[in-house]
């Protein structure tokens, strides 16, 4: 196997912005807006501006560790780096064990929006079907070239992006804004924060394949600031836009889509679901492309064997990675294990940014006892802050879901292990 090919340096800001983005907005945006207003009133876009604020901190965490690599990998290199390979291993695991329950519930979700269009797609023998062709196709299209699924991926984002950008102009046209700013009285504060706070998360895609970006120490800081500001903005917009509307019937699942038949008709419905399978089928596919470069930089560390940095002469895509990663979620997808790995999903997602955020001041003093940065800086503020709101997530969760944890944790150390005796065995064999 000739390792000496590697994935060229494709991707350039527009590319590397895509993907914290569509990691941002996937199937939240269209649900939150009407839990939020239910939940605190006309204050609910003030209350994603607070989460936006309180989300600071840990995406400049990402920032500032980005700033320091530019090759594939993300938080299994900010792991590593600082607590060794065993530590770089778990957090590039945690992410890909609940990444494989993300891609596998979205492909059902998309599946159920589009039978809303075609009911065909609901028949106990079509749906697998649909869901394993879904799975095929953004493997494939991932498999073709990074500058493929980029352009695939930004076409999707403008599919979905449009309808949005539709109905916030509609409502706040043709509706009655009310822009104010009313304390609600919360009778379940922690709730709606952690509702704020789940609207964020997904960034973290971004700096799984910076081996592939022309300038990822610059193009990824810029990426997640700017996307932050972005997707607070837009978020505070449509729920203007749902308010401004005020739908009869705005408990059902797809509010916005009632939302958008109020004040634009059955068309403006229907835009509206297709956005949605839009803007959840790119958070997938966004993942599709992170996740396959995290596997690479494992098995450039020696983390996993060799072949997971085979790289095809063809389309200089690392294949075996991406067509293992299709194969894995096609299985989960159709077995419906994926609900078992769900149960901890979030708290697995935690646990890497737990071991990011506790390696950035590691970093840091590593850096300073070289000479090379201050022992103390603004980073490490933002380190202690994002610390303080990751362990407060984490406590949110229930019994089941740290035992659920626990057993992954296990079958990552397992896996492990087997890894680097493979890679050792290769290794020596060369």
């Amino acid at each position: 196997m000739d390792q000496t090919i590697k994935p060229p340096r494709t991707v350039g800001l527009f590319g590397t912005a895509l993907l914290p983005l569509n990691g941002m907005i996937g199937a939240g945006i269209f649900a939150l807006p009407a839990i939020l207003y239910a939940a605190v009133g006309s204050f609910a876009p003030w209350m994603i501006l607070l989460g936006g604020i309180l989300f600071f901190p840990l995406m400049f965490v990402f920032a500032s560790l980005a700033k320091r690599f530019d090759h594939s990998g993300g938080p299994m290199l900010y792991g590593e780096a600082a607590f060794g390979p065993f530590v770089g291993f778990q957090a590039g695991w945690m992410r890909y064990a609940s990444a494989l329950a993300s891609m596998a519930a979205n492909a059902h979700v998309v599946i159920s929006y589009l039978a809303a269009l075609w009911p065909v797609l609901d028949d106990p023998v079509v749906r697998p079907v649909a869901v394993a062709l879904f799975i095929l196709a953004f493997t494939l299209i991932n498999l073709f070239g990074m500058t493929k699924a980029i352009g695939v991926l930004g076409s999707m984002t403008l599919v979905k992006l449009l309808p949005l950008a539709g109905l916030v102009i509609a409502g706040l046209a043709m509706g009655s804004p009310a822009i104010g700013f009313a304390l609600p009285e919360f009778t379940a504060f922690e709730t709606v924060v952690l509702l704020t706070f789940y609207a964020f998360i997904g960034f973290e895609n971004v700096s799984m394949p910076a081996g592939e970006m022309r300038k990822p120490k610059r193009d990824i800081p810029m990426a997640l600031m700017g996307i932050l500001l972005f997707v607070t903005l837009f978020y505070m917009l449509i729920i203007w836009a749902y308010i401004a509307i005020d739908p009869v019937g705005s408990s059902d699942t797809m509010p916005l889509a009632i939302a958008a038949e109020a004040i634009m008709g059955q068309v403006g419905a229907v835009a509206i679901v297709v956005a949605a399978a839009f803007s959840i089928g790119a958070n997938t596919l966004g993942g599709f492309v992170a996740l396959p470069r995290m596997t690479y930089g494992m098995a450039e560390e020696g983390m996993l064997p060799p072949i997971f940095m085979r790289v095809s002469k063809r389309f200089l895509t690392p294949d075996f990675s991406i067509l293992f990663l299709g194969g894995v979620a096609m299985l989960v997808g159709l077995s419906g294990s994926f609900v078992f790995l769900a149960v901890a999903g979030t708290l697995s997602r935690i646990v890497t940014y737990l071991i990011c955020v506790l390696a950035l001041p590691v970093i840091e003093w590593q850096e300073a006892k070289a000479g090379t940065g201050p022992r103390f800086s603004f980073d490490t503020l933002m380190a202690a802050l994002a610390l303080i709101s990751c362990l407060w997530v984490g406590s949110q969760a229930s019994g089941l879901a740290f035992l659920t944890l626990a057993g992954i944790l296990v079958v990552g150390s397992l896996l492990y292990i087997l890894g680097r005796m493979s890679a050792k065995r290769a290794t020596l064999a060369a």
